[in-house]
Parts: C-alpha cells; sequence; structure tokens
C-alpha cells in the first residue's frame, strides 16, 4: 500500500466518518428538539393549569328570572367539599367576600354569588321576583349549574333568612350551615336595633325618632345618626368602608328590591319581610351547624346565643371587637373558625 493508497483510504475513512458525524448530529438535534418541543409544550401546559388553578373562575347560571353572576374562589386544587356563600341584603351583592374569604378557599372551593337584583347579576323590574320562594329556585339552580351535589352552606345576614328557608325543604346534600349574624326574625331583629339604638347619645336617638316619625329619611340629621349606628354596629373597622378588592365593578346595592322586601331604612320593616319569623323552626335543623356573630353586632350576641340553644350540638363563635360585617372587621378569625368547622365535617 503506497503513501497515496494511505491517503486515499484514510480521507475516504475520514469523509465517511464525517458523514456519519453530521448524520449523528442531525439525528442528535432532531431528538433535542423533540425533546425541547416537548418541554416546551409541557410548559405550556403546565403555565395553563396554573393559571387556571390561581385565577378566580366566574361566569353567569340562568335561574328563573334572569342570569346571576358567580365566582369560585381559590385555586381549584382543594379536595374539601365547597362552601356555598349566600350574602346579606336584600339588593346588596357579594363582592365583600371576594378578598375576606381566602382562607377558607385554601382548604376547598368557595362559591359567592350575587342574588338576581343584586351586584354584577341582571336587575329585572319586575317585584315578583322579590319571593324567597324564587330565591330558594335560584340556589338550586346554581347547585345544579355548578354540579354542587354536596355542599356546605354560609348564610350572611339575610342570607341566614334563605340559608334557613332552604334548609327547611329538606334538600339533599347540604353537609352542614354557618349562620353569620343571621336574620331569623324581622320583629326580634327590630326590638333588637331599638335596643342598641338606645346606646347612641340623646341627640342621634332624637333624630331617628323624627325621621320615622316624619317619614323624612334623607335630611342630614337622620343620615348622620344612621352612620353613627354603623359605626357601632356595622362595620367598626372604618364606616363609611373603603372599596374592597372585588368590588371594582359591583354597581352598588338596589335599594329598590331593599326597600320592597325590608323597608326604607335598617330600623323600618315595612316590606314584604316584615312578618318573617323562623326562630322556632331552629329546633328542625338536623345538620352540623354553626352561628357566627360580631361582639358588637347589630344582632347581639345574647340573641345568637339563644339561637344555639334551639340546635342541638350546634357552636356559637364571636368575633372579637367586630360589628355585622365581620368578614370585614374580623376577617382572620371568622376564616379560622369556618375552616375549623368544616375541616371536622368533611370525610377525611
Amino acid at each position: 500500500m503506497t503513501v497515496r493508497e494511505l491517503r486515499a483510504g484514510d480521507t475516504a475513512r475520514m469523509e465517511a466518518s464525517e458523514e456519519r458525524s453530521v448524520t449523528d448530529r442531525i439525528s442528535s438535534l432532531g431528538r433535542l428538539g423533540g425533546r425541547l418541543l416537548s418541554m416546551l409544550v409541557g410548559l405550556v401546559a403546565f403555565a395553563s393549569c396554573v393559571a387556571a388553578d390561581t385565577e378566580p373562575r366566574e361566569g353567569y347560571v340562568d335561574v328563573p328570572g334572569g342570569r346571576v353572576w358567580y365566582q369560585t374562589l381559590g385555586s381549584g386544587s382543594q379536595d374539601g367539599v365547597p362552601l356555598l356563600v349566600i350574602h346579606g341584603g336584600p339588593g346588596f351583592g357579594s363582592c365583600s367576600y371576594v378578598s375576606t374569604l381566602t382562607g377558607i378557599a385554601e382548604d376547598r372551593p368557595v362559591i359567592i354569588y350575587d342574588q338576581l337584583g343584586a351586584g354584577r347579576s341582571d336587575r329585572p323590574a319586575d317585584t315578583a321576583l322579590w319571593r324567597i320562594p324564587r330565591f330558594l329556585e335560584e340556589i338550586t339552580a346554581i347547585r345544579l349549574a355548578l354540579g354542587l351535589d354536596e355542599v356546605h352552606i354560609l348564610g350572611h345576614s339575610w342570607g341566614g333568612t334563605l340559608a334557613i328557608e332552604y334548609l327547611l325543604t329538606r334538600p339533599e346534600g347540604v353537609r352542614s350551615v354557618v349562620f353569620v349574624g343571621p336574620l331569623l326574625g324581622t320583629q326580634r331583629w327590630v326590638e333588637d336595633a331599638r335596643l342598641l339604638r338606645a346606646q347612641l347619645p340623646a341627640s342621634l336617638q332624637e333624630a331617628l325618632q323624627a325621621g320615622e316619625e316624619s317619614g323624612q329619611f334623607t335630611t342630614a340629621e337622620y343620615l348622620a345618626a344612621t352612620d353613627s349606628f354603623y359605626a357601632r354596629f356595622f362595620i367598626r373597622s372604618g364606616w363609611p368602608p373603603p372599596e374592597l378588592p372585588g368590588c371594582e365593578e359591583d354597581t352598588g346595592p338596589n335599594m329598590e328590591v331593599y326597600e320592597y322586601m325590608w323597608g326604607p331604612t335598617e330600623f323600618t320593616a315595612t316590606g314584604t319581610l316584615s312578618d318573617f319569623d323562623r326562630i322556632d323552626r331552629l329546633v328542625e335543623l338536623d345538620l352540623p351547624t354553626l352561628f357566627v356573630v360580631g361582639e358588637y353586632d347589630e344582632i347581639p350576641v345574647e340573641t345568637v346565643l339563644e339561637f344555639g340553644e334551639l340546635v342541638p350540638g350546634s357552636i356559637v363563635e364571636i368575633i372579637d371587637d367586630a360589628g355585622h360585617m365581620v368578614h370585614i372587621d374580623g376577617t382572620a378569625q371568622l376564616n379560622d373558625a369556618v375552616t375549623e368547622f368544616l375541616a371536622g365535617i368533611d370525610p377525611r
């Protein structure tokens, strides 16, 4: 073998080697590209899942009379039985719960919704819709639409009215109820409010009485006296309250619904709820029950303790230095109390 032959053979081997090397590199790049593409797809999918799990889920549900807006708080990855929150009012929305029930939402989905006529939901003008039975149909429609076969219920203030009315229909799948400052009897509520009014300075009491006797509820004196009452017994952490996160798109209370069902003022119950009373039917509740009340709630602690005595095995939680809006005045304590209560009920 001559040197030339050796060089020629060597060249051939080198060319073959280079061809294999190029092929291998191309193949390796293809495999690497495939892995990178798979990783990219995976990252996109993961990011989508994270976004889906962390962003509040919301939408609309068709109910008798129109559509109601709902929002699910929490990451979507919790395995606890959902909590359905029924807000107060009537005619007020649910936005104040968006940023104040997040502690409960760490363990379970928390569903809030605006009742028909309130918040972001439709606002029909037909007064025939403002009946308790229709609001109960609304709850049923929401449960069906969102697949809430098993659910806990929290009713705040007027939401407590709807909660007890709903429970008295014996619905399936309700695992417990939380009453927060509940309206369970209108005349008892009005009587309690008058007792609390007696704690106001005499001049403010006189202003309230003068407004009610004359039917003038918008005078500066009457409104100032009402504000003083609210600052003591409604929201103690600051009245009027600042706009809370989640309330940016809220359209404010629907006073037509409020006045039709309740009356012109907090202290004047002349609407369709004037004779509402289910206090004596609390004894019929046969599910785990938690009562929550603010230390300075518009519904006094003593009244809620009486409610608790009527429900065997119930628990009463008093939120320190809180008014009626306990989720605002005592956010952490409320979240802890409800979380602990529900954790003791859910299957492990």
